[in-house]
């Protein structure tokens, strides 16, 4: 065999030994399963159990967008849209922006990873806040870029400035979330605007806006309140909108630039009940406007009760809070042996904290009664 095939080889096993897959909150069902129960009574226990693991919306699907994938339903026999027409023309109205500046992923996931693999290789580095989305470092070491992780100011919030100050000739991404998960952090929109002000013109810049509705009264609408020529905001409707399962994202760039991403874009990347379940939530507009409303009201709530219990961390900008003790881990298993699943943020390098995420009055009401038999059991 030829040498150089077999160099290229042990390079690319060397590189795939580097990824690790994204292991997301815990399903129900998993954790019935290892608790030792059979189908028949999964099936019984799964309405029993709570999961507050992956910020999802506890109050279900917009109904005016089940009303549009039953509609759709009858045509899934044919190909979907692989242009999303429909959705972004929805998107376009909705944001003030031309379908040209819109790309349409299979959740805000996909659409991180091809910017990132359109944009960063093998000798680019990617930024990013060394506490931000998990993501950012799986695409950056799939597509065989460098990660540069910047330790946060205050252990929650990016630092800006020293992100800033990471950048070098060969940076070509930089990723923000904001608000952040899972710390929960929010960045003003005039720091932001600094600090992109502040970058090579060159440098693509993703914001995350994936909790942007929890937050839209608190900060400027960023796709027209900032201001850099690399700027690519990516938002979603897995949260807020009610539709993790349908996996929906989408990002509002420079026509020109998502034209260049959107060569790396797999055909039909968005399924027809998707799109069509999408264009109904963007309808359902007072649903969304309630929805979030109940879930601010349950997450100070929530805060309340961690602080009254001495466990509360930091105020949270998200739909998820933050509990904090030095025996979070056995915690977290007592809360999944009493029916409640939350997510330990160990792979964070935050081993003392679990993210909760904001669940309904008595899904919330259901978490702090087990914490409380919890945190009575501690030795």
């Amino acid at each position: 065999m030829n040498t150089d095939h077999i160099d290229w080889m042990t390079q690319s096993v060397n590189q795939a030994q580097k990824l690790h897959p994204y292991v997301p909150g815990k399903p129900v069902q998993q954790l019935l399963r290892e608790q030792g129960l059979d189908e028949l009574q999964i099936e019984q226990q799964v309405s029993q159990t709570i999961k507050l693991a992956s910020n999802e919306n506890p109050y279900g699907v917009p109904p005016q967008a089940v009303q549009a994938m039953q509609d759709a339903a009858s045509e899934v026999h044919r190909y979907p849209d692989g242009d999303c027409f429909a959705l972004k023309q929805a998107l376009a109205s909705e944001h003030g922006v031309e379908t040209s500046q819109l790309l349409v992923g299979n959740g805000s996931n996909e659409v991180l990873e091809l910017i990132i693999r359109c944009f960063a290789g093998v000798g680019d580095e990617v930024v990013y806040s060394q506490r931000g989305f998990i993501v950012y470092a799986l695409a950056t070491t799939a597509a065989g870029a460098t990660a540069v992780a910047v330790p946060e100011a205050d252990g929650l919030t990016h630092d800006l400035k020293a992100m800033a100050a990471a950048v070098q000739a060969n940076t070509k991404v930089i990723c923000l979330a904001n608000p952040n998960n899972p710390t929960g952090s929010l960045l003003a929109t005039d720091a932001l605007q600094t600090f992109l002000d502040g970058l090579p013109r060159h440098v693509v810049v993703i914001l995350d806006e994936a909790y942007y509705e929890y937050v839209q009264d608190d900060i400027s609408d960023s796709i027209h309140a900032l201001n850099h020529p690399g700027l690519i905001v990516s938002r979603t409707f897995s949260k807020a909108y009610g539709l993790a399962g349908c996996r929906v994202g989408y990002a509002v760039a420079d026509s020109d630039l998502l034209a260049v991403v959107n060569r790396f874009r797999e055909p039909f990347n968005v399924n027809s009940l998707a799109q069509a379940g999408a264009v109904g939530a963007l309808r359902d507009k007072e649903w969304l406007l309630e929805k979030v409303a109940a879930c601010k009201k349950e997450r100070l709530r929530l805060e309340d009760g961690l602080l009254e219990r001495g466990c509360f961390m930091a105020k949270s900008y998200a739909n998820f809070v933050l509990l904090q003790h030095e025996k979070s881990l056995d915690i977290c298993q007592r809360l999944e042996d009493k029916g409640v699943i939350v997510r330990p943020l160990a792979p964070y390098g935050m081993a003392d904290v679990l993210r909760v995420s904001v669940g309904n009055f008595d899904e919330n009401t259901a978490f702090l009664s087990a914490l409380d038999d919890v945190l009575a059991e501690l030795p």
